[in-house]
């Protein structure tokens, strides 16, 4: 497999933010992205309960039966053109006027791009991409790909092989999973959003906060065994809980968040 630098998959930091804005960093799931209207994966009408994830999303179903993987990718992808970002999306956006924001996300859509936040780190991969099925990480065959335009058997790659979404599946590596830690460790605020903190090696970036870094999560579930002391809980819905987490914020920065 072949290692390339991060940025030549994801923008750098915005050289225009301003130094003297405390970084905010964002890991969101799956529960941000159901308010638009998609499916999360593990809870009870998730996609993993009405689909068998090691036929759709692995190496082993992606070499057993390709067209059955691209059959199911090219769904969700189309699936995307009829969703929009809700207001979560929208609010973490409308943040970068006040923090130096930093969104890292599970999820593949591409609805905080959208909302017009400025650096996401995907790190499950991207729904608006393919690459090569031969070297998931060659950056000259990683490109955008049409939403509306299916991936057929046949679609080759740069390198001649076979075009694959731009995807981790199961038992692949999490290429952008180092630098996602860095951000965490480099936080000023850390709030997580809408994740059911199951998926791992993800789901352990909260254990890399600094103990002085104030923490959030927002999500209706009770996640009291999973979540590290000192992490301050809104039991919300995404599209609910930030409003709260902007009063969180408002008391922890002793200036108004929008006027």
């Amino acid at each position: 497999m072949i290692l390339i630098p991060y940025n030549m998959i994801y923008n750098s930091i915005n050289k225009n933010k301003l130094p003297s804005k405390k970084k905010l960093v964002v890991f969101t799931g799956a529960g941000i992205s159901a308010e638009s209207g998609l499916s999360t994966f593990r809870d009870k009408s998730g996609l993993w309960n009405r689909y068998d994830p090691l036929k759709l999303a692995s190496v082993g179903g992606w070499l057993k039966n390709p067209e059955l993987v691209l059959d199911f990718y090219n769904y969700r992808r189309k699936q995307l053109l009829e969703v929009e970002p809700n207001h979560a999306h929208k609010l973490l956006a409308e943040l970068e006027n006040w923090f130096d924001i930093t969104i890292i996300t599970q999820n593949v859509d591409n609805l905080h791009e959208r909302a017009g936040s400025s650096h996401v780190i995907h790190l499950h991969g991207e729904l608006t991409k393919v690459t090569s099925s031969k070297e998931m990480l060659n950056p000259h065959c990683i490109k955008e790909y049409p939403l509306d335009k299916p991936i057929l058997i046949g679609d080759k790659a740069e390198d001649g092989s076979q075009l694959r979404p731009f995807i981790v599946w199961f038992g692949e590596c999490l290429y952008a999973m180092e630098v996602a830690i860095d951000y965490v460790k480099d936080a000023d605020i850390f709030v997580v959003i809408g994740t059911s903190l199951e998926v791992n090696p993800a789901a352990t970036l909260i254990n890399y906060t600094n103990s002085e870094t104030p923490c959030y999560v927002i999500d209706p579930s009770d996640l009291s065994n999973k979540i590290p002391n000192g992490f301050v809980h809104i039991k919300e819905v995404a599209t609910k809980g930030v409003d709260i987490l902007i009063d969180e914020l408002t008391q922890l920065n002793k200036y108004k968040i929008f006027d």
